[in-house]
């Protein structure tokens, strides 16, 4: 009788662990080019399509409207948009609440993956600018990287463990503080 409750709680912990630390692939090939840059500008129905979601729409505080996109995998992919709703930037994030590992992003990033040391050496031609993260911000004693790639800009968050949590594609540099 002990076997069988012993082997019962293995199987549990085991499944537990299995959905809890899963590793999710983004699914976002047809938005990325040959070299994985996400492709701009998008559509929201190209990006909902793609991602085979549905478009979340909110206005921040400022009344500025954004589309978000919540994954199978568990990924958050959010943006503002135009007129149009053409989308000219995407950020990729992952809540705080889960802990995944999501590959197949830009760059062939993973988020809860990919290293600082590893970001710096597959961005080693662009001019990386490495900085530290206070206490007041996301990911405090985390590293934000920074550099212009192709078109647009992309940032890099770590966390304090040196893992990526974050990755932000802007047409401009967004002012730090709004992070």
């Amino acid at each position: 009788m002990m076997k069988i409750k012993a082997f019962t709680l293995n199987i549990g912990l085991f499944l537990f662990a299995a959905t809890t630390f899963a590793q999710n692939k983004a699914e976002l090939k047809s938005l990325l080019n040959k070299n994985s840059e996400f492709v701009f500008p998008q559509t929201i129905d190209k990006i909902a399509t793609t991602l085979n979601v549905k478009t979340v729409f909110y206005e921040d505080a400022n009344e500025e409207k954004y589309a978000k996109w919540i994954t199978k995998s568990g990924l958050e992919l959010y943006s503002n948009y135009g007129a149009d709703k053409s989308v000219n930037e995407l950020f990729f994030d992952i809540p705080d609440d889960k802990f995944l590992v999501v590959e197949g992003l830009p760059f062939d990033l993973a988020i809860n993956k990919t290293t600082v040391k590893e970001a710096l050496s597959k961005f080693s031609r662009h001019n990386v600018k490495k900085e530290k993260l206070d206490a007041g911000s996301s990911f405090p004693g985390g590293t934000r990287l920074t550099m212009k790639t192709g078109t647009h800009f992309t940032t890099l968050l770590f966390d304090s463990k040196n893992l990526l949590k974050f990755i932000g594609l802007t047409t401009s540099l967004i002012d730090p503080a709004a992070n």
